[in-house]
């Protein structure tokens, strides 16, 4: 039986099933987050991911034990799997894009990058000027989504990518890097989705490059370039955040957490995971405990 302390849901508040690979869902902000008096409790979506319109208000998101606050107009990108929770200001307004992970995978065939907006959750702000173009996207992908008509699935595609690439523009804009098109981007994101369904074996780097049909020094190349890390590092990461995720919540205890990730020796994930975050994953468990008493 699961020990984990925070819920999985299909959308928020209902009972987790089977998504369907083109699953695309809109609703506004206010649809859930009124009758739940404006603060959403931590949860995960494990096959969903999302895209937040701030039109008005703001708050704070907390997403696999960081805290993003944010203030309209914004985007907020919530991976599938991430353990996420708001707290809005009252009268927040905007609206909550749902696709299956699978679709957007599928979407990220455009561009290695459309995927890589979804590495880690993250707030993305815009000024005033630039939401109203954002809006229009948004209503015409509720309209393809609120009839049959011929082309709709087409039309329903072309909304979302444009919601993704304003999204991957805007941060781009933000962090004064613009993404760059390539080999390298392509290299980087399968090896992302790789990491993403494969990271608790533990597999060596030249595993992922042979599965990959690429060298371990393109790879590392690829990595440096495109993520800024290599591709030990992306791996460690990935465990890292799934292990700091347990402990926050859930009540398994470290050797069962480091067996779920892959470390087969308790001493072993200790040493791991205090080389990488300068604490012993119990003094991690205890600070963040305390922390949010």
């Amino acid at each position: 039986m699961s020990k984990q302390s925070f819920p999985t849901f299909y959308l928020y508040g209902e009972p987790h099933r089977l998504v369907a690979e083109g699953f695309v869902h809109v609703e506004t902000l206010d649809d859930r987050s009124r009758p739940s008096e404006w603060t959403i409790k931590p949860h995960a979506h494990s096959e969903l991911s999302h895209i937040f319109l701030i039109t008005s208000g703001g708050g704070a998101m907390e997403a696999d034990g960081a805290e993003l606050r944010f203030f309209a107009p914004s985007f907020l990108l919530v991976p599938a799997t991430a353990v996420h929770g708001f707290k809005w200001l009252e009268e927040t307004a905007g609206f909550v894009i749902t696709m299956a992970d699978a679709y957007l995978q599928d979407l990220g065939r455009h561009g290695a990058e459309l995927t890589g907006l979804f590495e880690r959750p993250d707030a993305i702000e815009m000024s005033a000027a630039q939401l109203p173009p954002v809006e229009r996207l948004v209503a015409d992908l509720m309209l393809e989504l609120s009839w049959s008509a011929p082309g709709d699935r087409a039309a329903v595609d072309a909304a979302m990518l444009s919601l993704l690439v304003t999204a991957l523009r805007h941060r781009s804009a933000a962090v004064h890097a613009a993404p760059r098109a390539g080999p390298h981007a392509t290299i980087v994101a399968r090896l992302r989705e790789r990491i993403e369904q494969r990271f608790r074996l533990r597999e060596p780097v030249s595993a992922h490059a042979a599965a990959l049909g690429v060298s371990q020094t393109a790879l590392r190349v690829a990595c440096a370039r495109m993520a800024g890390r290599s591709p030990a590092q992306m791996l460690d990461q990935r465990a890292l955040l799934e292990a700091q995720r347990a402990l926050l919540y859930s009540n398994l205890s470290i050797a069962e957490i480091g067996f779920s990730i892959g470390f087969a020796d308790p001493a072993y994930f200790s040493r791991f995971f205090q080389r990488n975050m300068g604490l012993s994953a119990r003094a991690y468990r205890e600070a963040q405990q305390g922390a949010n008493a």
